[in-house]
């Protein structure tokens, strides 16, 4: 490794300022704080409303997403296997399909390396897209800037694709990153900056501009129509609650599948039980916040019981319970890492539990009384983002006049 610190040394004085090469600078840098830890590190916040070192916050909550990555590569492969008619495979074709049977796992879904393999050939892509693109996008303000590049994109470059249904055009995903590390975070400033999540405004962007390949029940499970079992829908336990004509207790849906993650949906937001392994290194290691976590969590039991007593005889959702509205959809996943996003919600104790709170209220009123969108999540925290900073300021001036009040009297 001196060897590799040495030339890598003597080939960055080209680097330097006064070098030949030193408006590449950023990418240069970009590289080498890859490698190693770079000469300076942060000493104050590392965002604007945040201290923590912003290489060892990103590095842990890649870790913390991890589990997601596992059941995103697992659960698409499942889906996609449980789908496919076996008399039905010789219609199959494709580039992905071309390296399946070139490996000669086959479509088992009983068979754990056929289905990550399967997953991982629709995952992958749309990671590496997104990694090219955005880190594009990086280097090019950071250049322009003549500023450092930092490890901010690493989270939402992972993020991002866990959010997305597999059936994902690629070119989508390159739009849509684009349009979260530009206009969502760039123009403002860069990394700490934002007042959005930079991938929920990714997300966002596609699920306006291309509704038809991001929502739906068809987008959600990789295979075509014409090799799926006869009567097979692909919708998710969200759409299939939408659509009760009966009470909710006569359903005959699974809790501890939807806990586990076997069910269709975005493929990492499917697996509570892989969002509950990342809840644990976040907050063990203080970098989510606890509180905005336990904020959504009431803020969705106090909303699902305020329902569940209120009833509807229209409306068998009124009757879901908030133990069902936390395995469906992608309620656990935006709680514990995009409501727990350091920039974009609130900086004090108090204010990140109104926020969470608020988020879990919002996220069952959505569900339950709007019959054209069954997942909230999404938007709902993108709404709370723009809220957050009335949150701090509505606190900020309660404090002041509190102290104000004190001083008075005494």
């Amino acid at each position: 490794m001196s060897r590799l610190r040495a030339f890598l040394d003597r080939v960055g004085k080209n680097f330097e300022q006064g070098g030949r090469l030193e408006r590449l600078h950023p990418l240069w840098e970009a590289a080498d704080s890859f490698l190693y830890t770079p000469a300076s590190v942060t000493k104050g916040g590392a965002h604007v409303r945040d201290a923590l070192d912003l290489k060892r916050m990103m590095t842990i909550v890649v870790i913390a997403a991890l589990p997601c990555v596992y059941m995103a590569l697992y659960n698409t492969g499942l889906q996609a296997n449980l789908a496919l008619d076996p008399a039905k495979l010789a219609s199959l074709s494709g580039w992905r399909h071309g390296v399946i049977a070139w490996l000669g796992i086959g479509y088992s879904p009983d068979s754990m390396g056929a289905c990550i393999v399967h997953g991982a050939l629709y995952f992958l892509p749309l990671y590496a897209v997104t990694m090219v693109v955005g880190l594009s996008w990086e280097v090019l303000f950071a250049v322009v800037r003549r500023l450092d590049v930092n490890e901010g994109f690493f989270v939402t470059g992972i993020l991002f694709p866990l959010i997305l249904p597999p059936t994902t055009p690629l070119w989508q995903a390159a739009l849509g990153i684009s349009f979260g590390v530009v206009l969502g975070k760039e123009v403002f400033g860069g990394t700490g900056m934002n007042f959005v999540n930079p991938a929920l405004a990714a997300r966002a962007f596609l699920f306006f501009a291309y509704p038809a390949d991001i929502s739906g029940d068809a987008v959600w499970t990789a295979v075509p129509a014409v090799a799926a079992v006869d009567g097979f829908s692909g919708a998710t336990p969200l759409a299939q609650m939408r659509q009760m004509t009966g009470p909710f207790a006569d359903q005959p849906f699974s809790w501890m599948k939807a806990f586990v993650g076997l069910e269709p949906g975005s493929m990492g937001e499917t697996s509570v039980l892989a969002c509950l392994v990342g809840a644990v290194i976040l907050i063990a290691t203080g970098i989510g916040s606890w509180r905005t976590m336990a904020g959504v969590a009431l803020g969705t039991i106090a909303a699902a019981g305020a329902f569940n007593l209120v009833g509807s005889a229209t409306n068998p959702y009124f009757a879901v319970p908030f133990w069902w509205h936390m395995v469906a959809g992608g309620w656990a996943f935006g709680t514990v890492f995009m409501a727990t996003d350091p920039v974009t919600s609130p900086f004090s104790d108090r204010g990140r539990w109104i926020y969470g709170a608020l988020i879990g209220v919002f996220l069952v009123l959505v569900r339950t009384v709007n019959p054209a969108y069954p997942e909230s999540m999404m938007l709902v925290i993108l709404f709370m983002n723009v809220v957050a900073p009335l949150i701090d300021w509505a606190l900020v001036k309660a404090n002041v006049r509190r102290r104000q009040k004190r001083r008075a009297q005494d």
